[in-house]
């Protein structure tokens, strides 16, 4: 019987049985025969990570754990990332914001200038006083005085020092009628009317003035024209000249060249802006061959062109100009007791428009013993002229006078 070929056992074919507890053995290490199927795959794969610290073990047994959703988000690419969310626009917040300013700044600013108006006693109860008239009626008076400015001040507005002035004088005087119903009207009153002074006599309107100041002088144009007066306001000499440089200047087209070294005044004729020495010149220069008659139709007409200017747009839209402006006016004007920097508001924006400008109806000129030359009023005229006014009703056109 032949011999059988000489077999190789390898012990590791037929492993000895294990206890339960011993550990399953390490697969050896280095490439494995590939299985059946697709050897180049088999080969490819790479073979199993050696365990942690190159010493063969096993898993120790694990106890099965419930499922948890993970708290935390999955992982999204830049371009997923969630934007934030917007702020949110408050554009009520800023409207109440907006409209408080509006409202709040406008209030404050009109209780400053109105605690910064200097105010006299210029309207006051008297035995026999006028009783109230239709409409609104002011009394507006231009002083001479020369209180708060220096001898330079002085100089610049050709206006002479405080020893030219016996006692405080005006050179303009305007009553102005605010309609219920329709336009204001703008009475010039002559400086040189020839009228009854209250404890006084018989004597020039100006020298009431100069007497017994705006609450004499109040009570002289009632007694004239039995209109009672509601409201009184005072402009000084500096006062009026820093409110026309304020504004830049007034435009105003002369008919005629007017000359005056005493008034400082030397203008062409023509269009031209004034300044504010210019303007006060302008407005109290009697050399025009009407003198008192041309000097009141150029106090209106400058009248009309300073509101006209201080109530547009430009200046009302500008606060660097507005406020200025009105701070100028509180500190130059004297108003009487009871009046307010509202009062002065609605005057302003009662001029701002059409306005009738027309002088008291004049008899003619006289000349007397004490008062010298004189003006007097055409009684009838003048009695029917404060009568519509009184009853504020419009001027007949036959009693409008330039």
């Amino acid at each position: 019987m032949p011999g059988e070929p000489n077999q190789i056992i390898r012990r590791d074919q037929n492993p000895p049985p294990r206890a339960w507890s011993q550990p399953p053995p390490a697969p050896p290490r280095g490439n494995l025969p590939p299985p059946p199927g697709n050897p180049v795959q088999a080969r490819r794969t790479p073979p199993p990570p050696p365990p942690r610290g190159g010493v063969p073990g096993y898993a120790p047994p694990q106890q099965p754990e419930p499922y948890r959703k993970s708290s935390a988000s999955p992982t999204r690419k830049r371009s997923e990332r969630p934007r934030r969310p917007r702020r949110r626009r408050h554009w009520g917040r800023w409207l109440l914001i907006l409209l408080l300013i509006v409202i709040v700044v406008p209030i404050g600013a009109g209780i400053y200038l109105d605690n910064s108006l200097h105010r006299i006693d210029a309207l006051s109860n008297y035995s026999g006083r006028v009783g109230k008239t239709a409409g609104t009626n002011w009394l507006l008076t231009g002083s001479d005085t020369r209180v708060g400015l220096t001898p330079e001040q002085e100089k610049t507005l050709s206006t002479g020092d405080s020893s030219d002035a016996s006692g405080e004088r005006s050179d303009t005087m305007m009553l102005v009628h605010m309609s219920n119903t329709g336009a204001a009207t703008v009475v010039s009153l002559p400086r040189d009317s020839f009228v009854s002074i209250p404890g006084v006599g018989k004597d020039k309107l100006n020298a009431a003035f100069s007497s017994g100041g705006p609450k004499l002088l109040t009570q002289t144009v009632e007694t004239a024209t039995g209109l009672h007066i509601d409201h009184f306001a005072e402009i000084g000499f500096g006062g009026f000249a820093g409110m026309v440089d304020t504004l830049g200047g007034i435009d105003m087209c002369l008919p005629n060249a007017i000359d005056d070294p005493k008034a400082g005044l030397n203008l062409q004729a023509g269009c031209q802006r004034l300044n504010g020495p210019q303007a006060l010149g302008f407005v109290r220069t009697r050399a025009t061959p009407r003198a008192d008659l041309d000097r009141m139709n150029n106090q209106r007409m400058f009248l009309s062109a300073l509101l006209a200017k201080a109530t547009n747009a430009s200046t009302l839209a500008n606060p660097f100009k507005l406020w200025p402006l009105a701070t100028g006016m509180t500190s130059a004007l004297q108003v009487d007791k009871g009046d307010h920097i509202w009062d002065l508001a609605r005057l302003a924006w009662a001029l701002h428009g059409k306005a009738v400008t027309t002088t008291v109806p004049i008899g003619g000129f006289s000349n007397t013993s004490d008062s010298g030359n004189v003006l007097t009023w055409d009684k009838a005229r003048a009695s029917r002229f404060f009568d519509a006014l009184a009853h504020d009703q419009p001027l007949p056109a036959d009693l409008v006078t330039q």
